[in-house]
């Protein structure tokens, strides 16, 4: 079985927004649930950049939509560990299901 590059790159994309969404899914923690999102968001530009260099590689765009989605994950990361920080000082806990009791 000979995979090309493309199909390779899609494998491991796929293996990695399955294991984000895994992490997403099982665990109870909010820094691990941001952790399971930044996989899923570094395998979505695995697939941007896959396609890139395996269609027209003088077309900037998927890349730029890479480095945008990079700007939007940093982004939620620095919003996202702000706000669990902000809870875990409140609450004394990071655990997401203590986070239904802020619903206003």
């Amino acid at each position: 079985m000979n995979l090309d590059p493309l199909h390779l790159c899609l494998l491991l994309s796929a293996a990695l927004f399955c294991a984000g969404l895994a992490g997403v899914l099982s665990r109870s923690g909010a820094i691990f649930a941001l952790l399971g999102i930044e996989l899923m968001l570094n395998a979505a530009n695995l697939n941007f950049a896959a396609f890139w260099r395996h269609g027209q590689a003088a077309a900037p765009d998927p890349i730029l939509f890479v480095l945008f989605s990079i700007a939007v994950a940093a982004a939620e990361a620095a919003v996202g560990l702000a706000l669990v920080i902000a809870f875990y000082r409140h609450r004394r806990t990071s655990r997401l299901p203590a986070a239904s009791r802020l619903k206003g």
